[in-house]
C-alpha cells in the first residue's frame, strides 16, 4: 500500500510537471559601466510608456509606475474593483496605507523589479521578462482590455511562464508596440543594476516645496490649524471638500500639492493619518498639512484648485467673519453625525457652505467623476451621455432661507455612507428611498408656500465673474466622463438644476463617503441613491417648464420605465410657471434665455456654434464641394444628426471619445474631439444597460480641443482629406472600401507609429493647457489592432 501511494504521488507530480508551463529563461543583459539614473534616465521612459496605464486604482495588478514608491511597491493579485466583495477590503492607497516596501509586501504586494537570477549577465525580474517578451513577440494580436482582462499578475518565474502561455503577445507595453531599443537597453541596465530609486538628495528635491510655495503653505497651514472653534470647524469642512484637490499656488505655478491630516506639525516631516474617508475619526491629535505631489500628474485624477491671498481672504469672508448659526463649538467624529454634513456642520451658515461649493463648482462636480470612483461605472451608468448642469441661486434656495429645515430633515438626508460594509440583506433595501421621499415632499411643500407662482429665472445662479462656472457640460464616454465649463454640444435631452442639499449629498455619496474598497452592498446602495439625486436635479429643471409639458418631458427621459408613473404624484409638476413663454419650443426658449440673457454677460459663457441648433433648426446637408471654411464647417455640422453608420461601427468597440489631429493649410495643426453621445431610453436600471441603448439615435459632437482623460482612438488627417473623412462618418457601411478608410485615418494600437502619435497628442495637450493637462490614460484605447 505504501509503495502504491508513492507511485501515485510520483505519477501526479509528473502529470503536474508535464502540464505546467515552461519557465522562461533569464534574459541576457548587455551590461554597461554607466550608472543609470532613475530620475534622469528611467522615469522619463516610464512616464511616456508605462504610466498611461499604471497610475490609479484601475492599474493592472495595482502596479503604479507614476512614482518610484509605486515601482518599488510592485504588483498585487488583490482586486480593487470587485463587484462581488462581501466584506470591505483593506485599502491599498500608495503613500497612505503602508510606509515602506516591507509593509507593502506584508499586504500581499511583491516585487516586479527584483532579479531572481544570481548570474551577473542575466536578469530574471518580472519587469525584465515582460519587456523582453514584447521585444521578441512585438505583434499586437487579438483583443486587449487591461481593466477587465483576467490577468494572472505573475509574481515569480513559474507564474511568468503560465502568463506567457496563456497570453501570447501580451508583454509590456501591454497591447501596444514595443518601446525603442535604446529605451529597452536603458530599462534593462537599470533593472540589472538593482532598480535603484532617487538618491536622498534627489528625493528631497522632488518632495520639498520651493521657497515661494513654502511661503504660501505656511499661510494656509496657519489658517487651517488656528485652534479656536470657528477656525477648527471651518478647516474640517474645507479639508473634507478639498482633500482630493491638486493645490496650485499662483506664486509657484509648476508645482502641485495636496492637503492631509498629519500627526506632526511644521517643521517636522509629515506623518499621514491613514483614515479611509476624510470624515473618519483620526483617533489622535492631528494637524492639517500641505504636501508636495511628486508622482507624475495624470489627467484622470488631476483636479486643480488655485490658491492665493485672494482665496485666503475669501475663506475668511465666507466662514470666519459672519456670525454663525450657533456659538462656534468643537465637533466630534461620531460615525453617524460625521457622515451627515447637515448635522456635522450645522453651526456654519448654510449660505457660506453653498457659496464655497459654487465658487468651486467645476472642481466639485469633477470629483464625482475623477474621485475615488476611478473606473467610473458607479457614477456613470446612472447618468445620460450628455447633459447640462445649472445651480440654484443662494438667494432662492429654501435651505438657506430656512436653515433649520435641513436639521429637522437630518435623518431623511442621511446617506448610505456610514460604513463600507453594509449587510448583504440591505443591498436592495428601500429604507433610504423612503427617507429620501419624505425629505423631497417636505421640501416641495416649502417651495409651494414660498413660490406659489413658480421660481423666477433669477433663481438660476448666474455666477459672479468670467472664471465662474454657473453652467457645466457633462459628457459620459461609456466608462469615463468629463466635465466642462460652459455649454458644449447640441441641446441635450435632459438638464439638471442643483440646489445646495443635492450638491452636498452627491459629493458626500460619490466622493467623501465612497469607499472604493467597500463591499457590494455599500457600492450598490450608493449607486441606487444616485438614482434619487439624478431625479431630483431633473425635476428641479422641469419645474421651470410649462406645467402641461413637464410630465411628458420627464417621461421622455425614462422610456419603458414603469416606476416613472409614480412621478405623476409629485407636487413639483403642478406648481405655477413664472417664466412667460412665447414660443412652441419651451425648453429651447428657456435655455437660450438663461444663456444669452442671464449668464452670458457676467461669465462669457456662450453656445457651441458648431454643434448647437436652436429649436426648429436642423443640421445642414453635406456640401457637394469644399472650397470655403464654411463648407468644412457645414460638413462637420451635417454629421451631428443621429443615425450615421459609422456610429454603430465604433460604439460596438467602445469608441466614444476620439482625438483628431487635422493639419491645416498653413502647416499648423488643429485638435478636435469626436464625442459619441449614446442614446439611453432610460438610465434608471442598475443592470442590463445594453437593453436601453439605441445606436440609431446616437449623435456626434465635434468639440474644439481635447476633452476626456481616456482617448479611445487617435485620428490623423490632412485638411484636404476632410471630405473623404466626412464621407466615412456619414456613409460607412462595413464594406471593404470604408474599412480601408478606417485603417487610413484611425491609429490602431498595433500601428508602428502609435507611440509617436500618442506623444504628439500628449505634448499638444501639455502646451495647450499647462495647468490642467496630465497624462492621458490608455487603458480604454480601442481594444483591437489591425
Amino acid at each position: 500500500m505504501k509503495h502504491l501511494y508513492i507511485l501515485l504521488s510520483l505519477f501526479l507530480a509528473l502529470l503536474f510537471l508535464g502540464c505546467s508551463a515552461p519557465i522562461p529563461e533569464p534574459v541576457k543583459i548587455d551590461t554597461t559601466h554607466k550608472q543609470v539614473s532613475y530620475l534622469k534616465d528611467v522615469k522619463p521612459i516610464l512616464d511616456k510608456r508605462c504610466v498611461s496605464c499604471h497610475s490609479c486604482y484601475n492599474s493592472p495588478c495595482q502596479s503604479k509606475f507614476s512614482s518610484y514608491e509605486g515601482v518599488d511597491r510592485g504588483g498585487s493579485k488583490l482586486l480593487v474593483y470587485n463587484a462581488t466583495r462581501l466584506r470591505a477590503a483593506d485599502p491599498t492607497r500608495l503613500f497612505i496605507d503602508a510606509k515602506n516596501t516591507e509593509e507593502w509586501h506584508n499586504k500581499g504586494f511583491y516585487s516586479l523589479t527584483k532579479n531572481f537570477d544570481a548570474n551577473t549577465s542575466y536578469n530574471d525580474s518580472i519587469m525584465m521578462q515582460m519587456l523582453h517578451d514584447k521585444k521578441v513577440n512585438p505583434e499586437v494580436i487579438g483583443s486587449y482590455d487591461p481593466e477587465y482582462d483576467d490577468l494572472i499578475c505573475p509574481r515569480d518565474s513559474q507564474e511568468m511562464g503560465e502568463y506567457f502561455e496563456e497570453k501570447p503577445n501580451h508583454g509590456m507595453p501591454y497591447g501596444f508596440p514595443a518601446i525603442k531599443e535604446s529605451e529597452y537597453q536603458t530599462l534593462a541596465a537599470w533593472l540589472h543594476q538593482g532598480a535603484q530609486g532617487p538618491t536622498a538628495q534627489e528625493q528631497h528635491q522632488i518632495t520639498s516645496p520651493s521657497s515661494k510655495a513654502l511661503t504660501e503653505i505656511k499661510k494656509w497651514e496657519a489658517f487651517l490649524n488656528t485652534p479656536d472653534p470657528k477656525h477648527s470647524v471651518t478647516a474640517r469642512y474645507l479639508y473634507e471638500h478639498l482633500y482630493l484637490a491638486h493645490w496650485n499656488f499662483t506664486e509657484a505655478p509648476q508645482e502641485f500639492y495636496e492637503i492631509v491630516r498629519s500627526k506632526t506639525a511644521y517643521p517636522e516631516a509629515i506623518d499621514v493619518i491613514p483614515t479611509v474617508r476624510p470624515f473618519d475619526d483620526p483617533k489622535s491629535k492631528f494637524y492639517y498639512r500641505i504636501q508636495r505631489i511628486h508622482s507624475t500628474i495624470v489627467h484622470k485624477t488631476h483636479m486643480v484648485v488655485e490658491f492665493d491671498d485672494a482665496k485666503l481672504e475669501r475663506m475668511n469672508e465666507l466662514f470666519i467673519k459672519p456670525k454663525w448659526v450657533e456659538k462656534p463649538h468643537y465637533i466630534d467624529y461620531h460615525t453617524k453625525s460625521s457622515a451627515n454634513p447637515f448635522v456635522a456642520f450645522f453651526q456654519i451658515p448654510v449660505k457660506a457652505r453653498y457659496q464655497f461649493m459654487l465658487d468651486h463648482s467645476h472642481y466639485i462636480v469633477m470629483t464625482f467623476i475623477r474621485g475615488p470612483v476611478c473606473r467610473g461605472q458607479m457614477a456613470l451608468n446612472v447618468i445620460h451621455d450628455h447633459f447640462w448642469v445649472m445651480f440654484q441661486d443662494p438667494e432662492y434656495d429654501i435651505s438657506i432661507q430656512q436653515p433649520g429645515f435641513l436639521l429637522r430633515q437630518a435623518n431623511n438626508l442621511a446617506m448610505p455612507i456610514e460604513t463600507s460594509t453594509q449587510r448583504l440583506l440591505d443591498t436592495f433595501s428601500d429604507a433610504y428611498r423612503k427617507r429620501y421621499e419624505k425629505y423631497f415632499i417636505a421640501k416641495q411643500k416649502l417651495y409651494d408656500r414660498a413660490y406659489p407662482q413658480g421660481l423666477p429665472l433669477d433663481s438660476i445662479w448666474r455666477g459672479n465673474t468670467a472664471s465662474d462656472a454657473p453652467l457645466l457640460t457633462i459628457y459620459r464616454h461609456f466608462n469615463s466622463a468629463s466635465v466642462h465649463k460652459g455649454v458644449l454640444g447640441g441641446q441635450p435631452r435632459t438638464m439638471w438644476v442643483i440646489d445646495y442639499p443635492q450638491l452636498e449629498r452627491i459629493y458626500y455619496s460619490l466622493v467623501a463617503g465612497y469607499d472604493v474598497f467597500g463591499n457590494v452592498s455599500h457600492q450598490t446602495n450608493i449607486r441606487r441613491y444616485m438614482d434619487f439625486l439624478r431625479l431630483e436635479g431633473e425635476l428641479n429643471f422641469i419645474s421651470y417648464l410649462p406645467q402641461d409639458l413637464r410630465l411628458k418631458k420627464f417621461k421622455s427621459w425614462y422610456i419603458g420605465d414603469s416606476d416613472v408613473e409614480e412621478v405623476e404624484q409629485v407636487a413639483i409638476l403642478n406648481r405655477e410657471t413664472a417664466f412667460d413663454y412665447k414660443t412652441v419650443y419651451p425648453q429651447s426658449e428657456l435655455i437660450e434665455y438663461i444663456v444669452d440673457k442671464h449668464i452670458l454677460k457676467s461669465t462669457n459663457i456662450a453656445f457651441d456654434n458648431l454643434n448647437y441648433y436652436s429649436a426648429g433648426e436642423h443640421p445642414p446637408a453635406m456640401p457637394q464641394t469644399f472650397s470655403t471654411l464654411e463648407d468644412f464647417q457645414n460638413g462637420a455640422r451635417s454629421l451631428t444628426a443621429p443615425g450615421t453608420g459609422f456610429i454603430t461601427r465604433v460604439v460596438e468597440g467602445q469608441v466614444n471619445n476620439a482625438l483628431i489631429r487635422i493639419t491645416m493649410p498653413d502647416g499648423s495643426d488643429k485638435v478636435m474631439t469626436l464625442v459619441v453621445n449614446r442614446w439611453h431610453d432610460n438610465v434608471n436600471s442598475l443592470f442590463r444597460e445594453s437593453d436601453n441603448l439605441n445606436p440609431m439615435k446616437d449623435t456626434i459632437d465635434f468639440i474644439d480641443g481635447s476633452i476626456g482623460s481616456y482617448p479611445n482612438m487617435f485620428i490623423v488627417l490632412d485638411y484636404k482629406e476632410l471630405p473623404d473623412f466626412f464621407d466615412l462618418i456619414k456613409n460607412y457601411d462595413a464594406s471593404e472600401t470604408y474599412e480601408k478608410k478606417i485603417a487610413k485615418y484611425f491609429i490602431s494600437r498595433s500601428n508602428e507609429e502609435f507611440w509617436e502619435t500618442f506623444d504628439w497628442f500628449q505634448e499638444h495637450f501639455n502646451q495647450a493647457e499647462p495647468l490642467q493637462a496630465g497624462l492621458y490614460d490608455l487603458n480604454r484605447y480601442y481594444h483591437k489592432g489591425w
